[in-house]
């Protein structure tokens, strides 16, 4: 009889055993569906380019809600606008205004300066656009960390030392994961800097280290949540967001012809010529969300759309 309950035992393990086996190899199934449907998500997001940039704008609305209280608030030198919250780019006389508010830790920040960064700099060049740039912490309010904040203070920085542009440029091509808060280190910006010709010294360093703009980026921030608006980046030309109708948002290619006319006087903005993009713009814009971790990496842009927050 011990036998008999003894075999039914050993069958009974062996049952269990291969159910066990059976529902793990399910789970495994599962899984390996789940991630075979990220890949194919993030090739969608490859090919759509530009949208995933207007579509990720409203997912990087923040909640940050930290005050420019803790030390005097130090413009950077020549900052301008209301409050002198605006770091300018380009020249003062240009006649049209890109208005541009940014988060250094923002994937789709990151994918909007990839995308447009060439033709805003001929246009400034040329002495047609002037870029304000407003930097914010959104992403340290979304994700935790102060890479925003961090990051924004040594832009300031530079601003001081004459080497925005460039710096700025640097942060978004070098740009970390988003839930990784590289920039959150002085140390890293530092680094950073001294691919900057003339940037890297002791002045610049101490006023990175001692967070000389820290409570300015603050009062930036609040300036943006005052505003209500949809998220980062927001950009306007001559006061007009660029990406406010989704379904048509101004191109590279027709930001140029926008401020292009306006210099002309024939028109501007308001009467922006509605031709579909060039296959230039287009080859550019489908480049906004490759997935690859080289110096334009927009694999950023998949994960903000996950982890965006509305503002509150």
């Amino acid at each position: 009889m011990s036998e008999k309950n003894d075999g039914a035992n050993r069958d009974a393990t062996k049952r269990s055993a291969r159910e066990r086996l059976l529902v793990e190899r399910e789970r495994q199934k599962t899984r390996d569906k789940r991630r075979r449907t990220l890949v194919v998500a993030s090739a969608v997001v490859g090919v759509l380019g530009l949208a995933a940039v207007v579509g990720l704008i409203a997912a990087n609305t923040g909640k940050d809600g930290s005050s420019a209280k803790g030390g005097p608030v130090v413009a950077p030198s020549g900052a301008t606008g209301k409050d002198a919250l605006a770091i300018r780019a380009g020249k003062d006389g240009a006649k049209s205004t890109l208005t541009v508010w940014e988060d250094f830790r923002c994937p789709a920040c990151k994918a909007f300066e990839d995308n447009y960064r060439t033709v805003i700099q001929e246009l400034e060049a040329k002495g047609l656009l002037k870029a304000d740039y407003h930097l914010v912490t959104l992403i340290d309010g979304n994700m935790g960390g102060s890479g925003s904040l961090r990051g924004a203070n040594a832009a300031a920085c530079a601003q001081d030392a004459g080497k925005f542009p460039a710096y700025h440029d640097l942060l978004f091509q070098n740009q970390p994961e988003e839930v990784n808060d590289v920039y959150g280190k002085n140390a890293k910006l530092l680094e950073l800097a001294g691919k900057v010709e003339g940037l890297d010294t002791a002045e610049f360093r101490s006023c990175v280290e001692d967070g000389k703009h820290d409570a300015w980026v603050k009062k930036s921030n609040e300036a943006f949540r005052a505003g209500k608006f949809r998220g980062t980046p927001t950009v306007q030309l001559d006061g007009k967001d660029i990406f406010a109708d989704q379904a048509n948002p101004v191109t590279p290619q027709k930001l140029k012809e926008q401020v292009e006319a306006a210099a002309k006087g024939t028109g501007g903005a308001s009467a922006a010529p509605k031709s579909p993009a060039s296959p230039s713009a287009s080859a550019s814009a489908s480049a906004s969300a490759s997935a690859s971790a080289s110096a334009r990496p927009k694999a950023g842009a998949a994960r903000s759309a996950t982890r965006g927050t509305s503002q509150e």
